[in-house]
């Protein structure tokens, strides 16, 4: 089960671009993650990003990367009601973020969150929730029972 923890959530975020997104959400989850810096996190995301964008459309994106040192799978979970361009495929604002940070030798597990996560945002009922949701707890509850 994919664990998202309270303090890796952020219900609005203050980025007005990818860069300032990236930023943010790699600070946001940096600390679950104590051996690896912000920094590192946040070249790890933008390195994936020019390889494409991870904004999937719907106003998705789930940026994602291998991290050397990290132990375990990490989530995180960031809102904009403005949304932000993203390069997204449909080439709408993103709305809701989940970064994925997976250590380096753990390839199947990082798949199987990466299609996890994916099947839970394609559901429009689960994204409006998300996009509703008053709290952490909301958007944990919505994860923990989505996931399971």
């Amino acid at each position: 089960m994919l664990e998202l923890h309270e303090s890796c959530i952020r219900l609005q975020l203050e980025a007005t671009d990818k860069e300032e997104v990236l930023q943010e959400l790699a600070a946001l989850v940096s600390h679950r993650c104590e051996q690896v810096d912000h920094e590192q996190l946040h070249r790890i995301l933008l390195e994936r990003e020019h390889v494409g964008s991870t904004g999937v459309g719907n106003g998705i994106a789930i940026p994602h990367g291998k991290v050397p040192g990290l132990e375990e799978i990490l989530l995180g979970f960031g809102r904009s009601r403005k949304g932000i361009f993203f390069d997204a495929v449909d080439n709408r604002p993103v709305h809701i973020f989940v970064p994925i940070l997976s250590p380096v030798n753990m390839a199947g597990e990082y798949l199987r969150a990466l299609a996890r996560i994916s099947r839970l945002l394609k559901d429009s009922t689960t994204r409006s929730r998300l996009l509703q949701a008053a709290d952490s707890r909301d958007v944990q509850e919505i994860f923990r029972t989505a996931t399971d």
